[in-house]
């Protein structure tokens, strides 16, 4: 696992949601393939939960269903990370918004 991935999965498992999309985008930009779609799901993810961390739930929502569209085509594991779980736990986060219950915790990135 490269170290921008690295440090981005540790931003986000700390709930710093802005610092690892900037991380994230960091390691996406000189991308081109699958690996730039992956990255991006991550990123849709970390900017879903700093909108609902801001009180956006419409940025959240939208941006937690674009990550979750791009996440399914990794699974179950994918650069060493549980992908499986993090598109179960972001999907129940994403479920919990869209009735307007609140998200009593974000989910992890897990390595799988």
């Amino acid at each position: 696992m490269d170290h921008l991935l690295e440090r981005g999965i540790s931003l986000f498992n700390r709930g710093e949601f802005f610092a690892c999309h900037e991380v994230l985008e960091e390691a996406w930009t000189p991308e081109c393939g699958p690996r730039r779609l992956f990255l991006q799901s991550l990123i849709h993810i970390a900017v879903g939960f700093y909108h609902h961390g801001r009180g956006n739930p419409a940025g959240a929502k939208r941006q937690l269903r674009k990550g979750l569209r791009k996440l399914a085509g990794y699974l179950p594991v994918h650069e060493a990370i549980d992908t499986a779980r993090l598109e179960r736990e972001a999907g129940q986060a994403l479920a919990r918004l869209e009735s307007g219950q609140p998200i009593p915790v974000y989910p992890l990135i897990h390595l799988g």
